[in-house]
């Protein structure tokens, strides 16, 4: 009863969720102390427990493939089968990295492609170390964001045959997923903008400077003007303020402008990445089309001829059966003939066997008559003389009596 599936778990692309892991591998891990230890009666509620006290992540290790406890738990979970918001909590949480890792890796045994993509990728921002232990049981140390990508990009994890993933780009060209943004595009707009105030400050202290020395030349002027005559003095003072105030209004508007520049000009850029993007989207779309054109066609190139191939073959075969069939009358009417010619000749002979038997039959059928004949002659010459003597016998004692 501990081994078998909650009868209340659904079926996992067509299958029972544990059919999910080999049986080899089912087999040794409930043989496995750990999962009679501690996996015995785990509910959603107290898995957390166990998955907070791993300390590494391993499919199986050793010379007898013994199964690690990150496994055990993983089948535990195919086993109960938890709800998803469990999982993507589990998912979410910062605190316990191996919590985060049994989750995503349970994610994708079960999950569909777009919640794959859509939980799984965020985590690239995570760059903790962790502990992995390989088939020879050594550990090595890899990164959070490295077990993310193996298990969105590899098909073969931690023993484990992975269910088949659809490519992203399908899916975004279906419109089922949003185009990806990398986080490295907001660290750049990010030195982009700190580039920015940098020159901004330094156009600011060069401004400075130059007033202080304008304004420093204007006392010296301002003096030279004392010494001199001192009722033209207020209208040159007042000339050069209005002139200071149109340079620092001008330099102002220069600023905005060059700012108002640098803004249209990133937006420009964006706009041209963009339509790049897109660009190179609708190449790779109308290459598909073509290529599916190019498949189409050559597809009815190679069943025309195909078909050419076979009728060209079938006009060969037909005209081969015609030679042959009349190479074989032509060879078999010599042979007739000679058959004809040896009947004959059979024929005649067995006539004339007939014929020396008739005659040899009647040759000796004339010469037994004949023979018969003497015969009979003989015995009537021999009788004739026995009576003859029996006579002149029985004449003579009947003289002497």
């Amino acid at each position: 009863m501990a081994n078998r599936t909650d009868p209340l778990a659904r079926s996992v692309h067509g299958t029972n969720p544990q059919f999910l892991i080999e049986k080899l591998l089912r087999t040794r891990i409930y043989a496995n102390p750990y999962w009679k230890e501690h996996c015995f009666g785990l509910t959603a509620e107290t898995l957390v427990e166990k998955a907070m006290a791993l300390k590494y992540v391993g499919g199986t290790y050793g010379g007898n493939k013994k199964p690690a406890p990150f496994m055990c738990l993983v089948l535990k979970m195919l086993q109960i089968q938890p709800e998803k918001d469990i999982i993507v909590e589990f998912i979410k949480n910062e605190d316990y990295k191996y919590v985060r890792l049994l989750g995503a890796f349970y994610l994708r045994l079960v999950g569909k492609a777009i919640d794959i993509y859509n939980y799984l990728e965020p985590v690239y921002c995570d760059f903790r170390k962790i502990h992995r232990r390989l088939a020879d049981g050594s550990f090595t140390v890899t990164h959070v964001d490295e077990f993310m990508d193996e298990l969105l990009r590899e098909d073969y994890a931690l023993d484990i045959v992975l269910p088949f993933l659809q490519k992203r780009m399908h899916l975004e060209q279906q419109g089922l997923l949003e185009p990806r943004k990398s986080l490295l595009l907001d660290e750049l707009s990010d030195d982009d903008d700190e580039d920015e105030d940098e020159e901004d400050e330094k156009e600011t202290a060069k401004q400075h400077h130059h007033t202080t020395t304008t304004a420093t030349k204007g006392d010296t002027n301002t003096d030279r003007d004392k010494k001199g005559t001192t009722n033209g003095s207020e209208p040159h003072r007042r000339s050069r303020s209005t002139s200071r105030d149109r340079r620092d209004r001008d330099r102002d508007r220069d600023r905005d402008r060059d700012r108002s520049k640098d803004r249209d000009r990133n937006r420009d850029r964006d706009r041209d990445g963009d339509r790049s993007r897109d660009r190179g989207r609708d190449r790779d779309r109308d290459r598909g089309r073509d290529r599916s054109r190019s498949r189409s066609r050559s597809d009815s190139r190679d069943r025309r001829c195909r078909e050419n191939g076979d009728s060209t073959r079938r006009r060969r075969d037909r005209s081969r059966s015609r030679s042959n069939s009349r190479s074989r009358s032509r060879s078999r009417s010599p042979s007739r003939s000679r058959n004809r010619n040896r009947n004959r000749s059979r024929s005649r002979s067995r006539s004339r066997d007939r014929r020396r038997d008739r005659s040899r039959r009647t040759r000796s059928r004339s010469r037994s008559r004949s023979r018969s004949s003497s015969r009979d002659r003989y015995s009537s010459r021999h009788r004739d003389r026995h009576f003859d003597r029996r006579r002149g016998y029985y004449d003579r004692d009947r003289a002497g009596a």
